[in-house]
């Protein structure tokens, strides 16, 4: 087995004015935004456009646009996807390690290289990101996650048994048997780039399910990986909702795991639907699962004002509030909050949105109209809630695209539903809490909400901050000292939470990947024993 130095991580690039990245990168969306292009399944390397209902993509940012059509895929378009999977799946699982590690490898390169601004714009009209939420995204992060995903699977390779005098003992890494399903969000490119191939980098067969108004990305995915020489069948995707996919998935004998990312509710449908089947499948299926969040900050009266305000802004409003780690809820002393919030106001209201394609905006639109009347409909409600100020924002505007401005509340009652409820949205809710206990502060933060995905604790008393960690250990997969508690690194923080935020099998580590394999232990002996009696007989 070949070993290696841990990859590095991938530079992010500036896209500064006149330079060629920004050049290359403003005529791909040139491209894409002029030219819609078919968005179809892609089923044992063959291009499907099925007989399902179609559906456009639009730019959310100026719903107008159109980008692509597809077609919502029907039962008989999964199970010729499942089909064409396990057609290949012997094949696949005895590839060797370093052709299959190779393909992945080569897809990061290619992806590095001339599929870079392709799918830096593909994401930015499909789901309304800046260049820079783009760039993190579906270059750096996706390439980290084919990179160090291969580091990781390396090593769960090379570990091996002991061995005792006259036996040799030997661990084997197999796929599961069956299918992964893999089920992926809207808001990362990255993580659906990710979730079908991790399980495929470990000789997995897949069908993937994309979010319908990420399609024209995941599309992007597909050319990627089999210009990279990923053999047709390995990876078989469906397009459009959900119904037909689950359908018939979740009734198959060889559901051998489900790779999920997606809301909290949905997940435990499926979870829910696997319990039904659970006598009719070949093995038990694994389920690995990041779902939602309500994320906090919490700030001690150490903490310094300047960050503490600057990580509100960029956790809470950064892709317009629709990560799944973006901070919703924040806790601060009642003396600091005056201040502070007059300064966060004046921010907030200063934060330019608009069309992505113009680098000067911080925020875009919010990803669909179901997005946007769901928090048009939160705004409207808070004008009549006694216990909400309105601290900044507060506006919608539907005209040229799905856009809520960046908003923060203000609450005195520290169990509004502002604090509790994933919102999924540029709307932060601000409890100022009295002086007092940090102990109790804590014990509320961690007991407000269902969810436990990531969390920041804002202090420059180490004492305070120990305490906190202690106090908060259940409340976050992901916890950030005196930092925005989004934006977690391939290979540096490994990524997932637990209670209602998931599974927490670390997307971007050796534990997710552990999940996607089924080891065999081969022991041999080389001079089995002659006589069936023991000594002591």
């Amino acid at each position: 087995m070949t070993t290696t130095t841990p990859p590095i991580n991938e530079p992010v690039r500036s896209y500064a004015p006149e330079s060629e990245d920004r050049d290359a990168l403003n005529l791909a969306l040139a491209d894409l935004q002029d030219n819609p292009r078919p968005l179809p399944m892609r089923i044992d390397g063959r291009d499907l456009a099925g007989e399902g209902e179609g559906f456009t993509v639009y730019a959310p940012h100026a719903h107008y646009r159109e980008l692509g059509c597809g077609q919502q895929a029907t039962r008989s378009d999964v199970s010729a996807a499942i089909d064409a999977a396990l057609r290949v799946a012997p094949e696949w699982a005895n590839m060797s390690w370093k052709s299959r590690a190779a393909i992945f490898l080569r897809a990061a390169d290619l992806l590095a290289g001339p599929w870079r601004h392709r799918l830096n714009a593909a994401t930015m009209l499909g789901q309304s990101k800046t260049v820079f939420q783009a760039e993190i995204d579906a270059a750096c992060e996706l390439i980290d996650f084919w990179r160090w995903n291969v580091h990781f699977g390396r090593h769960l390779q090379e570990e091996q048994p002991t061995s005792s005098v006259g036996v040799q003992n030997r661990a084997e890494i197999r796929p599961l048997e069956g299918f992964v399903l893999a089920i992926t969000p809207f808001n990362f490119t990255s993580i659906a780039g990710n979730l079908p191939t991790a399980p495929a980098l470990m000789g997995n067969v897949v069908v993937w399910k994309p979010a319908r108004c990420q399609q024209l990305a995941a599309n992007l995915i597909m050319e990627i990986l089999e210009a990279a020489g990923l053999p047709a069948g390995v990876i078989n995707m469906v397009t459009g909702g959900g119904a037909a996919v689950s359908e018939v998935a979740l009734a198959h004998p060889a559901l051998a795991g489900i790779h999920f990312t997606g809301s909290t509710g949905l997940f435990r449908s499926l979870w829910k639907g696997v319990a039904d089947h659970i006598e009719d499948y070949r093995t038990f299926p694994r389920l690995v699962g990041e779902t939602g969040g309500k994320n906090f900050v919490v700030a001690h009266a150490s903490a310094q004002p300047d960050a503490l305000m600057v990580a509100l802004l960029r956790g809470a409003f950064e892709y317009q509030g629709q990560k799944c780690s973006a901070a919703s809820r924040a806790y601060v002393p009642n003396a600091m909050w005056p201040q502070l919030r007059t300064s966060l106001a004046d921010a907030t209201d200063s934060i330019p949105m608009g069309d992505i394609g113009d680098f000067s905006n911080f925020m875009g639109a919010v990803i669909d109209e179901e997005a946007y009347n769901r928090l048009a409909g939160v705004i409207l409600a808070a004008k009549d809630d006694p216990h909400l100020k309105l601290v900044a924002g507060g506006e919608c505007d539907r005209r040229e695209g799905w856009f809520v401005r960046p908003t923060i509340y203000e609450t005195d009652d520290p169990n509004h539903p502002l604090l509790e409820r994933e919102l999924f949205g540029p709307i932060l809710t601000v409890y100022p809490y009295p002086e007092g206990d940090w102990n109790d502060i804590l014990r509320l933060v961690d007991g407000t909400s269902p969810y436990g995905l990531t969390g920041s604790i804002f202090s420059d008393d180490r004492q305070a901050i120990d305490l906190a960690l202690q106090v908060l250990r259940q409340a976050a997969g992901n916890i950030y000292i005196n930092d925005k508690p989004t934006g977690a690194v391939v290979g540096q923080q490994p990524f997932g939470g637990a209670r209602g935020s998931g599974t927490n099998d670390k997307a971007g580590s050796a534990a997710n990947l552990s999940r996607w394999v089924s080891p065999r232990i081969v022991k041999e002996t080389f001079v089995p024993p002659a006589e069936w009696r023991y000594p002591h007989m």
